[in-house]
């Protein structure tokens, strides 16, 4: 069934592309562009055009004739919603250098002197905060710039394609032109790999979510006594499940609680006070909705 049109989720998703456009577009133009180093994917095949045509050619206007056609196919072929959200993004991102130059801000190798500067945080920096940016775009929308609007289009057209190569190949295309565009130095590409994997571990924390757990699942003889003293001292609820022990032939019962990181140790003390207890736990990348026992 198709969802009921919401203007509070328009306007929402509208404010999250306007959010992660201005995050990106800040990194960029703070530490990205005037360092001698490409971002992945599309952004990064702009970049390095600007770099060729000598600041011929702006890279607002770079940005936005690489990326705008690919969502204009997104949305024609794809999704409609997507490709609007997409070139929301692109157009706040691609004008944001802009906006903080009318400001009179300083790129960071500008700002900082000769001496002080150091690429290396650049680089860091950009992946940080651009990172930060592409989470809220994928966690909202399922995708973040040019290549995923490729890789969408793509799917669309074969949907067996492994659409994971197509990112890959873009990211690595990028880093073997940025060899041979910045006067074949192997700086430059260090750089670009580094930008790319912190953006990546940063996108990955996004999508995991901030309110994660533990889930903690307990093989005990004495389920209402455990139960009892996790729900006491932990404040968290408990499944318990009937289970049967192969090993030993007898009916146990298997406890299922979810709790945050600080609380692992004490958790430990609990399960130890028990005899004939043991218990494995997983990590749990995001928790909906109120796991704690009611007071």
């Amino acid at each position: 069934m198709k969802t009921p049109f919401s203007a509070k989720t328009l306007f929402m998703d509208i404010l999250c592309a306007i959010v992660a456009g201005v995050v990106v577009g800040t990194a960029y133009f703070f530490f990205q562009n005037s360092n001698g180093f490409a971002p992945g994917g599309v952004g990064g095949l702009a970049t390095i055009t600007h770099h060729l045509l000598a600041d011929k050619v702006g890279w607002s206007i770079l940005m936005v004739a690489f990326n705008l056609p690919i969502f204009v196919l997104v949305s024609a072929i794809v999704d409609k919603k997507l490709g609007l959200m997409l070139s929301v993004y692109m157009l706040v991102q691609s004008f944001m250098p802009q906006a903080w130059t009318l400001l009179g801000a300083k790129a960071y190798c500008m700002a900082n002197n000769a001496e002080d500067f150091n690429i290396v945080f650049a680089c860091i920096a950009t992946g940080v905060i651009s990172g930060f940016g592409f989470s809220v775009m994928l966690k909202r929308f399922g995708a973040s710039g040019g290549t995923y609007g490729i890789s969408a289009l793509l799917k669309k057209a074969r949907p067996e394609l492994n659409i994971a190569y197509v990112s890959f190949i873009m990211d690595a295309s990028v880093v073997a032109i940025a060899f041979f565009v910045y006067g074949m130095r192997v700086t430059p590409v260090i750089c670009t790999l580094l930008n790319l994997f912190v953006a990546n571990v940063i996108v990955d924390h996004g999508l995991s979510g901030i309110k994660n757990g533990y889930k903690f699942e307990i093989v005990t003889a004495y389920p209402s006594e455990v139960s009892e003293a996790l729900m006491n001292r932990l404040r968290h609820g408990v499944t318990e499940i009937r289970v049967h022990g192969m090993y030993s032939d007898t009916d146990k019962y298997m406890l299922v609680c979810i709790i945050n990181k600080r609380q692992i140790g004490e958790m430990m003390r609990i399960i130890k006070q028990y005899p004939d207890t043991f218990a494995s736990f997983a990590k749990v990348n995001e928790v909906f909705g109120n796991f704690k026992r009611n007071v």
